[in-house]
């Protein structure tokens, strides 16, 4: 059977408005209405940055006892955790996958790279602070 869902455990943790602290969660693989449908948003088209926390709203289906995942609820994530989320999205989805292919003219192993085919939805994980 396919495994679609994923327990994580955040390195600092989501804390709520009551102060408590949520760090064990689960992510499910994403599908294409999860990369595509977040395009639509105002949100997104405004700042193309944010369609990572519209995609991961859709994506971590349990986070602690948080009742439900709400983009609301990724933007209050301490940026280490974000960056947790992004990386695990990423390697969840193969995205920049890479594997060991032969040639079957000469039986030559290497790696092959294969980019997720362009899905804007790659969840970038790289800091624009310096």
């Amino acid at each position: 059977m396919l495994q679609t869902e994923y327990d994580f455990t955040l390195p600092i943790g989501y804390q709520d408005g009551e102060g408590s602290l949520h760090r064990d969660g689960v992510m499910r693989l994403a599908t294409a209405a999860d990369e595509i449908l977040p395009l639509k948003d105002s949100r997104v088209q405004g700042n193309p940055a944010y369609l990572s926390v519209i995609v991961l709203s859709r994506v971590v289906s349990r986070l602690g006892s948080v009742p439900q995942i709400t983009p609301k609820v990724i933007e209050g994530l301490y940026a280490a955790d974000m960056a947790y989320l992004q990386a695990l999205y990423n390697k969840l989805n193969d995205v920049d996958a890479q594997s060991e292919q032969m040639c079957p003219n000469c039986s030559h192993v290497f790696a092959a790279e294969y980019a997720a085919g362009g899905s804007s939805a790659t969840l970038s994980t790289s800091s624009t602070r310096r």
